[in-house]
């Protein structure tokens, strides 16, 4: 009977071993999340000094830049928070959006935060915040945000991007990579402050995950799905360009 058990377990070994795949972080990090859906913009928040606040104080009747990060995320979230600040300023629009720094690691303290904090220190009004795992879960899941722990590398794997919320938390649209293109962030901001949602139908986005800032380079499999999303990225800007100038030449037409 013994020997038939241990036959029994050794055959059940390769089941076992096939019904849990590698860690893909491609598959794991996306973003799922409608427009127009409703944010819980009352959950319990800390911002980078300790003190409780809400996604609703911080708006104050403004529209949201909410962005999801590590605040001790060793790869792209802190050039995300720089790049997304410059054009905050370059466009003007560094005060007609509040800016949040959302940590998804509900271990991080307000400590971690201020590190965050610091990279939209320039801001007229910017904030980073953390939260326990139940609070950044509602906020997650609401936005239709995902991402995964890798305990091989222990970091998450997770998107470099921004979700635009209305003044009243709705999710308007999403800003992808490093530092959104000014006629894009301009047109989401001014979007959301009226009220509106936008497209979300181009999801053009940047994995945030084992990217070594030494080298400046990620490993082979991401590196070469980030290359096909640079491919997609300009020939989405130059469909954008294209169909604003029609829309221009059509507006000017008597």
């Amino acid at each position: 009977m013994r020997r038939a058990l241990a036959l029994l377990a050794l055959a059940a070994l390769p089941a076992a071993t096939q019904a849990a795949p590698p860690f893909d972080p491609l598959h794991a990090a996306a973003i799922d999340g409608q427009a127009g859906v409703q944010i819980p913009m009352q959950v319990p928040l800390r911002d980078a000094h300790g003190r409780p606040t809400t996604l609703a104080l911080i708006a104050g009747g403004k529209p949201v830049l909410l962005a999801p990060v590590q605040h001790r995320c060793p790869n792209l979230c802190g050039y995300s928070l720089d790049g997304l600040a410059q054009r905050l300023h370059a466009t003007g629009l560094d005060r007609d959006a509040a800016v949040v720094a959302l940590g998804i690691d509900p271990r991080e303290t307000p400590a971690d935060a201020a590190a965050s904090a610091g990279r939209l220190a320039g801001l007229a009004d910017a904030y980073a915040v953390v939260g326990a795992a139940p609070q950044v879960a509602a906020l997650t899941g609401a936005l239709g945000y995902r991402y995964a722990w890798d305990p091989r590398l222990g970091q998450y794997a997770h998107l470099a991007a921004v979700a635009v919320l209305t003044p009243d938390g709705r999710l308007s649209s999403w800003l992808y990579g490093l530092a959104p293109p000014d006629p894009v962030l301009r047109a989401a901001v001014r979007t959301a402050a009226r009220g509106g949602l936008g497209a979300l139908g181009d999801r053009l986005t940047l994995l945030c995950y084992h990217y070594d800032p030494q080298t400046g380079r990620y490993d082979s499999r991401v590196a070469l799905a980030l290359k096909l999303g640079g491919a997609a990225v300009v020939l989405a800007l130059a469909a954008f360009i294209a169909l604003s100038l029609r829309r221009e030449r059509r507006s000017a037409r008597p």
